[in-house]
C-alpha cells in the first residue's frame, strides 16, 4: 500500500475543480486500465486515489471559508461536472491578492476586501497541513503572486508544480533555490492533453519531418472562462505569448513569422476553448501548402489529467531525493520547460524517470 500524496493547491478555479473532479472519478479505477487524459492509472508507484487535497489558497470571498467540495462549483467556476466530490474537510483560506487579481477582474472574482480579510501566512499553512507538493493554478500574468507562493514551497520544503506562464522552474536562479533546498519542481505553464499547443508543435514537427519549408503560422484561441476574461488586457499576456511561442517554435530549426496567443473571450462559450491554426508553407517545387485546424475542447478538464501525473512524477522524485527541475516530466507537461524535447522523446524520457532508468 502506498502513501498519500498531499497536495496544496494555489488557485481553486475551473482547472482545480477538473482535477478534484478526477481525483473521485478516477479512484476505482483499475490499475492496468486505459483510461483518457492519463499515462498511467498507477504512475509509477501511485494510484490517481492516492492524491489527497489538504490546503487551498483562494482571493474568492465566494469559496473562502468554505469545503473544498463546495468551493469549486463557486462562481465564476464553470467546469462541467463529471463527478460528484464528497466532502474533503478542508476549508479554503485566503491567500495572498498580490497582483494575483487583475484590476478589471476583481468584480470577477468576487475579490475579498483586504481591509476586512487577511490572507494566510502560506508557508506556514504548507507546514501545518504537510503538504508536500504546491500546485499553482493563479491567473495569467500572476507574476509577482506566483513568486510569493514558490517562496513559501521554498520555506516550507514543498515541490512545486507550476502550471502558468510565470517563469519559475524554467528561471535560472529560481530552478537553483529549489536545487540548493534539495526539493523537486516540474513547469513552467501546463499542456493540455490535445489542446492548441500540443495540436501545433506536432504540426510544425510533422511539416518539416516530411520536408515542408514552413514559411509562417498562426493560432487563434477564444474561449469563455475567467482565463479568457483575464487576457483581455494585453499586459496580462506577455509571458503567456513567450510561453506559446517557444513551444511550437522550438521544434523547427529556423525562425518564420509566427502570432500565437487568446484573441478573445466570448463569455457564453464557458469552459469551451475554440482554437484555429493556420500553417502556410511549400513542398516540391516551391508549390503552397496551407493547412486550416479547429480544435474545439473543453478546456479545464484538458488539462487535469496532465496534472495528476505531474503530481506524482514530483512524489517519485521526492522519494528518491531528487532535486531541482524534473526535466523529463516538465518537458512533457509543460509549454516553458528548462529544457525544450520534442514530445515524443520527452514521453519516452518520462517512462524511463518511472522505471528508474533516467534520474530527472
Amino acid at each position: 500500500m502506498t502513501r498519500k500524496i498531499k497536495v496544496a493547491i494555489a488557485g481553486l478555479g475551473n482547472c482545480a475543480a477538473a482535477i478534484i473532479q478526477g481525483l473521485e472519478y478516477y479512484k476505482d479505477a483499475a490499475d492496468d486500465e486505459k483510461v483518457p487524459g492519463l499515462m498511467h492509472v498507477r504512475f509509477g508507484p501511485y494510484h490517481v486515489r492516492d492524491i489527497e487535497i489538504v490546503a487551498a489558497f483562494e482571493v474568492n470571498r465566494l469559496k473562502i471559508g468554505k469545503d473544498v467540495a463546495d468551493a469549486i462549483w463557486e462562481p465564476p467556476n464553470c467546469v462541467n461536472k463529471f463527478a460528484d466530490v464528497p466532502k474533503t474537510g478542508v476549508i479554503v483560506q485566503p491567500g495572498p491578492i498580490s497582483d494575483g487579481v487583475a484590476p478589471h477582474m476583481r468584480e470577477s472574482f468576487y475579490c475579498y476586501d483586504e481591509s476586512k480579510v487577511k490572507p494566510v501566512d502560506v508557508a506556514q499553512v504548507l507546514k501545518d497541513t504537510g503538504a508536500e507538493i504546491l500546485v499553482n493554478f493563479l491567473p495569467v500574468g500572476s507574476e509577482d503572486a506566483t513568486k510569493i507562493y514558490a517562496q513559501a514551497a521554498l520555506d516550507a520544503g514543498v515541490s512545486f508544480a507550476n502550471g502558468i506562464p510565470s517563469f519559475i522552474v524554467s528561471d535560472e536562479e529560481w530552478a537553483e533555490k529549489f536545487t540548493k533546498a534539495g526539493i523537486p519542481a516540474a513547469g513552467d505553464d501546463i499542456k493540455s492533453q490535445l489542446g492548441a499547443t500540443i495540436l501545433h508543435r506536432v504540426l510544425m514537427q510533422l511539416m518539416d519531418d516530411r520536408g515542408i519549408a514552413v514559411d509562417r503560422t498562426h493560432q487563434l484561441n477564444v474561449g469563455g472562462n475567467t482565463d479568457f476574461e483575464n487576457m483581455k488586457h494585453e499586459g496580462r499576456l506577455t509571458t503567456k505569448r513567450i510561453s506559446k511561442t517557444e513551444a511550437v517554435t522550438s521544434v523547427l530549426p529556423y525562425e518564420i513569422p509566427v502570432r500565437i496567443g487568446p484573441s478573445d473571450y466570448v463569455p457564453f462559450l464557458k469552459d469551451n476553448k475554440v482554437c484555429y491554426i493556420n500553417a502556410e508553407g511549400r513542398n516540391f517545387g516551391d508549390q503552397k501548402v496551407i493547412i486550416n485546424l479547429k480544435l474545439s475542447v473543453q478546456d479545464s478538464p484538458n488539462s487535469a489529467g496532465v496534472m495528476i501525473d505531474v503530481i506524482r512524477a514530483l512524489a517519485i522524485a521526492r522519494d528518491r531525493g531528487i532535486a531541482g527541475p524534473l526535466y523529463s516530466m516538465s518537458a512533457y507537461a509543460f509549454k516553458h520547460p528548462p529544457k525544450q524535447i520534442p514530445d515524443f522523446i520527452a514521453k519516452e524520457n518520462v517512462e524511463k524517470f518511472i522505471n528508474g532508468e533516467l534520474e530527472a
